[in-house]
């Protein structure tokens, strides 16, 4: 029996997900090519785009971006200081962990002025092509209006475990602690002091309960989206894991809350059993 066979009770529309292995297995339930809105799983995919224009020499995470002392580092770790929508900061940089599609819009702006590429086509060339998600793509917001299929999502997953774009040391920091003893909220789930993110993405850290499973290592870094999607990847138990639907979070936040720790301890429990 596979974790997968959860999927099929979770009261969604359509649903697809994917178990990824470090060596190479993937097991998939659902429409592997059907469309679905990533919602936030696409700040993690731009936030990689943003890295590659680091890497490139383009612009720096210490470059100053946005309020007076923010930099692309704190925008991409959610330390900005911005709302979750809008132009006016709330607090100073670096003093609270304020999750927001303003500081990700900015940063990808950033890149724009940096590159004299506008950001659609920078994440087509340096992310998108590359992995050959072919039908994955940006129609609005950085921050949250990527369009995908599990296939797609999977290709993604594997860069984040086996970096072909970015260097070792780079994804090192972009899932490790960023300003890490920050408070703060992860909308729909909770208030959590300290909130560890790293750069684009979330980092499961203590944070308990959690829309991660409990038996996701502290390491775990990944995202979920108001769409109802999420996926994760764990380097201690070596698995990762995608699950996509149609239903909005809001629509059945307190269930997803509970069917997706179920499965995340499932695949994480699976892995264990297979070593």
């Amino acid at each position: 029996m596979s974790p997968l066979d959860q999927v099929a009770t979770w009261p969604v529309p359509n649903a697809s997900a994917a178990i990824v292995g470090f060596e190479g297995g993937i097991s998939t339930v659902g429409d592997r090519v059907r469309p679905y809105r990533l919602a936030s799983l696409t700040k993690v995919i731009s936030a990689w785009a943003v890295l590659v224009a680091v890497e490139e020499g383009s612009i720096g995470l210490d470059t100053p971006v946005g309020q007076p002392g923010s930099t692309l580092r704190h925008l991409l770790s959610h330390a900005g200081g911005y709302p979750f929508d809008g132009d006016s900061p709330l607090a100073a940089p670096g003093t609270r962990r304020i999750y927001s599609n303003t500081g990700i819009e900015l940063a990808a702006a950033a890149v724009e002025r940096a590159t004299g590429i506008a950001f659609p086509e920078y994440l087509d060339e340096a992310v998108l092509q590359p992995l050959e998600m072919n039908s994955t793509s940006l129609r609005g917001s950085p921050a949250h209006a990527l369009w995908s299929t599990l296939d797609d999502v999977v290709a993604f997953v594997g860069e984040m475990i086996h970096p072909t774009l970015l260097a070792p040391t780079t994804v090192a920091e972009a899932t490790k602690p960023q300003f890490p003893d920050l408070a703060g909220r992860v909308p729909g789930v909770g208030s959590f002091r300290p909130c560890p993110w790293g750069l684009g993405m979330e980092l499961h850290g203590t944070k308990r309960p959690h829309w991660m499973g409990s038996s996701n290592g502290p390491d775990t870094f990944g995202h979920f989206g108001g769409a109802g999607t999420m996926m994760w990847v764990d380097p201690v138990a070596r698995v990762a894991l995608v699950a996509l639907t149609d239903l909005a979070f809001d629509d059945w936040a307190p269930t997803a809350l509970q069917v997706w720790p179920a499965l995340s301890d499932a695949v994480v429990a699976d892995a264990g059993r297979r070593d």
